[in-house]
């Protein structure tokens, strides 16, 4: 297929690209590197199924309007977004402009075309988990940052167009991704940033009390869920989870990577009312119509992600 990837330089849309390419697709890349790498993707650079790296911006509509006539796309996936809960809080305007407005332009443009979209939203828009079942796609929403509040509204778009107009489309909210090419410094994941100061010997910051609890999963088992999900007519309308099952308080997560209490200390929180303090998936939906499960396990991960990022990868 022809295949549009928004935030294909990013750390989940350059996992996202190599599936695709993997799989034999034809795969255009539009990203306008402001959280995304262009190193993410050089390995890439001589496949025969990269057609095209597009430094662009999904906010620019002639650029999309020019793709999207001369391509004819199969599916766009939507990574393309600003990620950052902390940043959204400081600067809302960019994230809503980015995550909602951007969304809508491409939208616009699928529904022009008849381009299926895969919109990678977050588990950020819910509510603290309550219970060990975990939070199930009927669980409520809280938008307790811009970000969360930009992905919601955004998601309500993508699904009324399915609705109005019967268009392909399936949001996916994948929980706390992290392993190789994420960002190891300040805009990077808390398992990135822990490992890669456990490594240089530095102290291991938690924000908080660290009681709050993640759903880490990892990302290459996220990159398939992301693909299959393109790939099936059984989500389409549906919004869909994916985690690993299990959560860790960033307290016993910080001791599994760093081994030694005294190399961990909690500092004040930067904005303490945009966290969750449970974060658990209940992925039955997605294993119920995409078959699909996590793979490596917490231990496996972060055992993986140390190697990468010990052997010199991006930081």
């Amino acid at each position: 297929m022809n295949i549009l990837l928004t935030g294909g330089a990013g750390f989940i849309g350059r996992w996202v690209a190599k599936r695709l390419l993997d799989d034999g697709h034809s795969v255009w890349i539009l990203d306008d590197l402001s959280n995304g790498r262009e190193a993410n993707i050089a390995e890439f650079r001589n496949h025969s199924g990269l057609k095209e790296f597009i430094r662009g911006s999904i906010l620019d509509e002639p650029l999309l309007t020019e793709l999207f006539d001369r391509y004819a796309f199969d599916i766009c996936y939507h990574l393309g977004a600003s990620i950052n809960v902390q940043d959204s809080i400081d600067d809302p305007r960019t994230t809503f402009n980015n995550d909602t407005a951007g969304t809508f332009y491409i939208l616009e443009q699928c529904r022009k075309h008849n381009v299926k979209v895969v919109f990678m939203s977050t588990c950020m828009v819910y509510d603290r988990c309550t219970d060990e079942t975990g939070i199930t796609e009927e669980h409520p929403v809280k938008p307790a940052s811009p970000y969360a509040g930009a992905k919601i509204g955004a998601e309500n778009m993508v699904l009324s167009y399915f609705h109005a107009y019967g268009l392909p489309t399936v949001v996916i909210r994948p929980f706390n991704t992290y392993g190789p090419y994420q960002k190891t410094g300040g805009e990077g994941g808390v398992v990135a940033i822990f490992i890669k100061n456990e490594l240089d010997g530095k102290i291991l910051s938690i924000y908080g009390e660290g009681t709050q609890t993640r759903d880490l999963l990892y990302v290459e088992d996220c990159a398939r869920f992301v693909v299959e999900a393109g790939y099936s007519e059984q989500v389409n309308g549906q919004i869909v989870n994916a985690g690993l099952g299990r959560d860790i308080s960033i307290n016993d997560l910080a001791l599994l990577i760093a081994g030694d209490r005294d190399r961990i200390r909690h500092v004040e929180h930067i904005h303490p009312q945009s966290e969750i303090q449970k974060l658990l998936c209940n992925s039955a939906k997605a294993k119920r119509l995409l078959g699909w499960e996590p793979r490596v396990s917490l231990e496996e991960g972060i055992r993986r992600t140390r190697e990468w990022i010990s052997s010199g990868g991006l930081g």
